[in-house]
């Protein structure tokens, strides 16, 4: 009977060993990501200003492409170049 106890004191204390060996591994990983973040490493800020900026132009002429076909811009003119004369029945 004594036996079986030490037994199954022995084990909790297994499990406990690794229960907390596996909390402090994931405190280490929490604390290891908390400190290097989810930046881009390796960019500088001209770097980001340039990507900024480009994001922008390429956002700017997407805009001025969808006008020109919403204001139908982007086909020619079907309208004649001749003049017409006035309306002179008046």
């Amino acid at each position: 009977m004594k036996n079986a106890f030490v037994r199954t004191i022995s084990s909790i204390v297994r499990g406990i060993k690794r229960t907390s060996s596996l909390l402090l591994a994931g405190l280490l990983f929490i604390s290891v990501f908390c400190l290097v973040g989810c930046e881009q490493h390796g960019e500088t800020a001209d770097k980001g200003h340039r990507r900024h900026l480009r994001n922008l132009s390429i956002n700017e002429q997407s805009l001025m492409s969808d006008l020109d076909r919403a204001l139908l811009n982007d086909r020619p003119s079907r309208l004649t170049e001749k003049r017409i004369p006035p309306d002179i029945s008046n």
